[in-house]
């Protein structure tokens, strides 16, 4: 007659495991939500912890180029205090502007 306790509080147990659980009802646009957000996920590329190594000789020829541009703009500046402006003296200034941002943006990164 000790057995029946037993039986009765496994009986008690198994029923409780096996009873479904009350949950509320997911609603309908949740799991397509879920399921658009997990394949972007795998879309993505892992992050990239290295730096970008910077390449020395190009960044050295783009200041050397800057440094040429440069250097031609000051008999410019003299030719415009005597009243004539060169044709390309504009465009050299453009030239100089990119030559410094992508210099400014490589070796930041």
């Amino acid at each position: 007659m000790k057995l029946q306790p037993f039986v009765i509080i496994l009986f008690l147990a198994t029923a409780s495991v096996a009873a479904p659980a009350q949950s509320t009802p997911i609603r309908p646009g949740i799991r397509q939500a879920d399921q658009a957000e997990a394949q972007t996920e795998k879309n993505l590329p892992p992050p990239s912890n290295a730096r970008t190594r910077i390449d020395l000789a190009k960044v050295s020829q783009e200041a050397d180029e800057l440094v040429r541009i440069a250097q031609t703009i000051p008999p410019d500046v003299a030719s415009i205090q005597r009243g004539v402006l060169p044709k390309d003296v504009l465009e050299k200034l453009k030239q100089i502007e990119k030559l410094s941002k992508r210099l400014r943006s490589e070796l930041e990164h």
